[in-house]
């Protein structure tokens, strides 16, 4: 049902799809989803709970360096657009289901690596951190509305690349 839900949103929008539809596409009966994950609600925390698992094993396979973090994390938004904007509007899902928070915290902690390898201090490390993803975040973001306005090429993560270099050279 999950990959149901992901081709709805991606095709109508967070607000344009109902559990009766995703039951449709499922091929399973109507009243399963509303079963399953109690209402819109609960099948969105599955979601943004499936999206940090997805990111954290996108992150683990960028290994330490802070770099192939970043473009890890872009790559990881532009593949899975459904999931990252479910993902980081906590609004929409239960943000507080041990799930969630299990699998945000393990990327989490994976990106924070990258920046200890960078950075010495943990307090410099955690800022760092913070940098690197609102950089990396940012920019996957304005990709996946088209709001980059100059030649950016076609694929996301080169056109990434020299943007989160930057803030490797300080």
């Amino acid at each position: 049902m999950l990959d149901a839900a992901v081709d709805a949103i991606g095709e109508s929008g967070l607000d344009g799809w109902s559990l009766r539809e995703l039951a449709r596409r499922a091929g399973v009966s109507h009243a399963a989803p509303a079963h399953h994950f109690g209402d819109k609600a609960g099948l969105l925390t599955a979601l943004a709970a499936e999206g940090f698992d997805l990111l954290a094993e996108t992150l683990k396979q960028a290994g330490t360096d802070f770099l192939e973090a970043g473009l890890a994390y872009v790559r990881f938004a532009t593949d899975h657009p459904v999931h990252f904007g479910v993902m980081f509007q906590p609004k929409l899902y239960r943000a507080d289901d041990a799930a969630v928070q299990q699998a945000r915290e393990r990327a989490g902690a994976l990106l924070a690596q990258g920046a200890r390898a960078v950075v010495a201090s943990p307090a410099g490390s955690a800022n760092t951190a913070r940098a690197g993803w609102s950089i990396a975040h940012g920019f996957a973001s304005l990709w996946l509305a088209g709001a980059l306005t100059e030649p950016a090429g076609t694929d996301p993560v080169d056109a990434a690349r020299p943007v989160l270099r930057r803030l490797l050279e300080g």
